[in-house]
């Protein structure tokens, strides 16, 4: 199993570490002609990698990268054919209504405030148990559909969600030493094929 990672900007190098550790390989992914040799629009064919994550960072400057390196909309159609993707924190917020439109969700960015807002917290996480949570300028999930499960919550505020194919957290995971939420990606692919 491959994973690409979108590294226009952010903590990509951070998850790429993390499946490292899972023993899953990577692969980044930096313009479309990257995305283009690696990311397979047909996840059943085996080819390519099939599956993305979009790291945390600035939502804003990841969307103008993205839409400026023409990779906007061949990763929204890919994501809504069904290709697993998972998002943290500037992912969180790209995946949402207002943004790639890809998943039922609307987020309130930079929710706790600036940087000086920033803390860490321990909460449960559906299907995994008490996991550390980093929140770094962070937003949280505001308004989730029907279909969407909410994974975790902070202070009363969705932080962790997931919908079929996607897979969301306010936090940054991967700047713990916890693998749980990386693997539950990893399974999740696994399961998807």
């Amino acid at each position: 199993m491959k994973i690409a990672i979108l590294a226009l900007q952010g903590a990509f190098a951070e998850h790429e570490q993390m499946f490292r550790k899972l023993g899953t390989e990577t692969t980044l992914i930096r313009n479309l002609d990257d995305f283009n040799s690696n990311v397979n629009k047909s996840p059943s064919s085996g080819v390519g990698w099939s599956r993305v994550v979009i790291p945390g960072g600035e939502s804003t400057a990841m969307m103008r990268i993205m839409k400026d390196l023409g990779l906007f909309a061949p990763l929204r159609q890919a994501i809504l054919g069904g290709m697993p993707v998972f998002g943290t924190c500037a992912g969180l917020i790209m995946l949402d209504k207002a943004h790639l439109d890809v998943m039922d969700i609307k987020a309130k960015r930079n929710a706790y405030g600036r940087q000086l807002g920033s803390f860490n917290a321990k909460a449960d996480f559906k299907g995994i148990g008490e996991v550390p949570m980093t929140f770094i300028r962070a937003p949280y999930i505001m308004e989730a559909g029907p279909e969407v499960e909410i994974l975790a919550s902070v202070d009363g505020k969705a932080v962790a969600a997931r919908q079929k194919n996607m897979l969301v957290t306010a936090f940054h995971p991967e700047l713990t030493d916890d693998t749980r939420i990386h693997q539950m990606f990893v399974d999740m692919v696994a399961n998807s094929r």
